[in-house]
C-alpha cells in the first residue's frame, strides 16, 4: 500500500520521538547505578563512534567549515552540553513524564525567542498560545509547592539551553551536513562527561547498566536518524505536531519501567502546553503557506 509523504513524515516523527524517549528511559535506569558523568561519557563514546562512522561512509562529515558556520556550530555544541547536563541531572531525580512535560514548552519558547532575537513576527494568537503554554509549565512545576525544587529549575534550564541550540542553527548555512552537526554535539557532550567524571569518579559496570548504556546509545542514534529523515518528507506543519508523542512515550515508559504516573496537576499543565504548542505549529504552517 502506497502512503503519502505526510503520513510517512508523521511515522518518522513518531519513531524519532520514541527513540529519544527510550534513550531517556535507558539513561535514567543506568544512572540508578552509574554516576551521571560516567553514564554520559559511556553513551557518548558509543554514539560518537557510530555517528563518525556514518559520516565517513556517507561522506557527510566535514572538518573544515566557513567561519560563520564554525562559530554557530561551537555555540550550538556548547548549548547541547549545557542542555544535556541539566536534563540528565534533573532526570535522575524527577519522574520521566514530569520532566518530559516541561520540555514540551520548547517549541513555544523557540518561537518567542526567534521573535526577540531575529525579529520574527508573531501575531496575537500565537502570543496568547505562548502565554498559555507558560501557564501550563507553571502548573506542572507549581512554584512554592512541594514538587518545586532545584531539579525543576534544572529542567527549565535545559529548555533555555535547547532554545539557544536551536537559534544557533539559524546562523548555520544549509551546506553544513546534518551528520557534521550531530558529531560536533556528540564530541562536545562526551568531552564534558569525561571531564566531569574526573571529579565524580567511576564505578564498576554491571550487566544491567552496560545493557542500559548500549540501549540508550542505540535509541539516541535511531532518534537522530529519523529526525533527519523527517525534514525530508511531508509538510512540516502537518508533521511537526507529532513531536508531542514523546510525552505519551514518557508517560507509558515512566509507568512501565519506574512505576510513576503524572499527578492531576502535571496532566492538566501538560495538556495546556501540548495544546498551545500544536496550535502554534499549525498556525505557523498556515502562515507559511499563505506567504508562499
Amino acid at each position: 500500500m502506497q502512503i503519502s509523504d505526510n503520513v510517512r513524515g508523521a511515522l518518522y516523527m513518531c519513531v524519532s520521538m520514541a527513540g529519544f524517549t527510550i534513550n531517556d528511559t535507558f539513561m535514567k535506569a543506568a544512572m540508578q547505578v552509574l554516576p551521571l558523568y560516567q553514564a554520559i561519557t559511556l553513551r557518548g563514546i558509543l554514539t560518537m563512534v557510530a555517528l563518525i562512522s556514518l559520516g565517513v561512509i556517507t561522506g557527510g562529515l566535514r572538518l573544515r567549515l566557513a567561519r560563520r558556520d564554525a562559530g554557530a556550530l561551537i555555540v550550538r555544541s556548547l548549548a547541547e552540553v549545557g542542555g544535556t547536563a541539566l536534563f540528565l541531572a534533573a532526570l535522575v531525580h524527577m519522574p520521566l513524564a514530569n520532566l518530559s512535560a516541561i520540555l514540551q514548552f520548547l517549541p513555544l519558547a523557540v518561537t518567542l525567542s526567534a521573535a526577540l532575537v531575529y525579529g520574527d513576527r508573531i501575531g496575537w494568537r500565537r502570543m496568547l498560545a505562548i502565554v498559555a503554554g507558560f501557564i501550563g509549565v507553571l502548573i506542572i512545576i507549581r512554584p512554592g509547592g512541594d514538587g518545586f525544587d532545584q531539579w525543576s529549575i534544572m529542567g527549565l534550564g535545559a529548555v533555555v539551553c535547547v532554545v539557544i541550540r536551536d537559534l544557533a542553527m539559524r546562523k548555520m548555512s544549509a551546506a553544513v551536513p546534518s551528520v557534521t552537526i550531530a558529531v560536533g554535539a556528540a564530541v562536545s557532550v562526551t568531552a564534558m562527561g569525561a571531564l566531569g567524571s574526573l571529579g565524580q569518579g567511576w564505578v564498576a559496570i554491571d550487566l544491567h547498566a552496560g545493557l542500559a548504556i548500549i540501549g540508550a546509545a542505540s535509541a539516541l542514534i535511531v532518534g537522530y536518524m529519523f529526525a533527519v529523515m523527517v525534514m525530508r518528507v511531508g509538510d512540516i506543519s502537518f508533521v511537526a505536531p507529532f513531536r508531542y508523542t514523546s510525552l505519551l512515550w514518557a508517560i507509558v515508559l515512566g509507568w512501565a519501567v519506574f512505576g510513576t504516573w503524572p499527578d492531576f496537576y502535571t496532566s492538566i499543565g501538560a495538556a495546556i502546553v501540548v495544546a498551545s504548542g500544536i496550535f502554534t505549529l499549525v498556525r505557523e504552517g498556515r502562515l507559511a503557506r499563505a506567504a508562499r
